[in-house]
Parts: structure tokens; C-alpha cells; sequence
């Protein structure tokens, strides 16, 4: 029994959710999405809920009921409200700016890096240290930022680099003399 699956997704005040078969489409104030679920999810609106069910015991269908909750549960959480991840670059001389739907960064290299701004993706810098992703879907923008974190990884022995507000860097001693 998924513990997941099994609890409803509330569906919040200014987001209209339409179910027909297995697509779910959501209409709020950040665009209109739609997810496809597997056959083996059974999904019903009620009451501004939405609940979702096995069709079977199969191994498959349990298997993405949890699945399946957590991707509408996306749909629905990005529509009214979207997600962000935010970024930070530490290093002497390193920054980020916004120009033109482009994201130029200097982060050591001997010219800039150019990043362009996807359709779906809003992308401010409010501090030139600091690089704020947002947008409707999970997975893109957390896409876009591991994109942009790769582009110089925070490195081990000064912390030098892009990493994710969160992240802790593990530190490593230098060479002894």
C-alpha cells in the first residue's frame, strides 16, 4: 500500500483541474500543463481533491500509484504557485547577470559563458553572486539549474564555483609544506 498514493491532492483556489481518461490538465495562473498517467492509475475529482488509485494489484500499478500522486501533486503545486531553485556563485571575480534572455557569466574562464534562457524559465539575478531559476515544472527547472551548475562545479580545496543554495562543499586540507 503506497503511503503516498493513498492521501488525496488538494487542489488549491485559482487552479481548474480537468480529467479525462488518464491526462490530467491544469489551468492557474502560472500557464496550463498536462501530465499523462500510466493505465494501471485510476484518477477521480472530487470536492477539490484528487484521488488516485490502483486499477489492479499488479506490481505496476503499485509501483506508480506513489509515482503518479507525486507528478500530479507537481502539476497542481507548479501551476498555482511554480518552483524555484537558486544558485550560488562563490570565487573571486566570479558573477552572473541577465541581459537580453541570455544569463552571462564570469566564473573564470577567459571569456564569458553565455547561457540562453529557455521559453518556460524565468532566470533573475538579484545579487551577481546570486542565480534564482524559477518556472510551472519541477523537473525543468531543476534541469536548467544542474545545467547551469555544471558549467563550474564547486571545487574541493577553496569552494570556487556555482553550487545550489543549499549545498554544503565537502573541503579538502591542501598540500602541506
Amino acid at each position: 500500500m503506497s503511503r503516498i498514493g493513498s492521501n488525496p491532492v488538494e487542489v488549491p483556489g485559482g487552479v481548474e483541474i480537468q480529467v479525462s481518461g488518464q491526462t490530467v490538465t491544469a489551468k492557474g495562473r502560472l500557464g496550463e500543463r498536462s501530465v499523462t498517467l500510466v493505465d494501471g492509475i485510476t484518477v477521480r475529482l472530487e470536492d477539490n481533491k484528487l484521488w488516485l488509485k490502483p486499477r489492479d494489484e499488479s506490481k505496476r500499478a503499485r509501483a506508480m500509484w506513489g509515482t503518479s500522486h507525486s507528478m500530479v501533486d507537481n502539476l497542481v503545486t507548479g501551476i498555482g504557485e511554480g518552483f524555484t531553485a537558486t544558485l550560488e556563485i562563490s570565487g573571486v571575480g566570479y558573477r552572473a547577470a541577465v541581459r537580453d534572455k541570455t544569463l552571462h557569466l564570469q566564473i573564470g574562464y577567459s571569456h564569458d559563458v553565455a547561457y540562453p534562457v529557455p521559453e518556460d524559465i524565468a532566470i533573475t539575478c538579484e545579487r551577481p553572486t546570486l542565480i534564482s531559476i524559477t518556472g510551472a515544472d519541477k523537473q525543468r527547472v531543476g534541469q536548467v539549474a544542474a545545467e547551469i551548475r555544471a558549467l563550474r562545479k564547486p571545487e574541493p580545496y577553496k569552494g570556487k564555483g556555482i553550487k545550489y543554495e543549499n549545498e554544503i562543499v565537502r573541503r579538502k586540507e591542501g598540500k602541506k609544506k
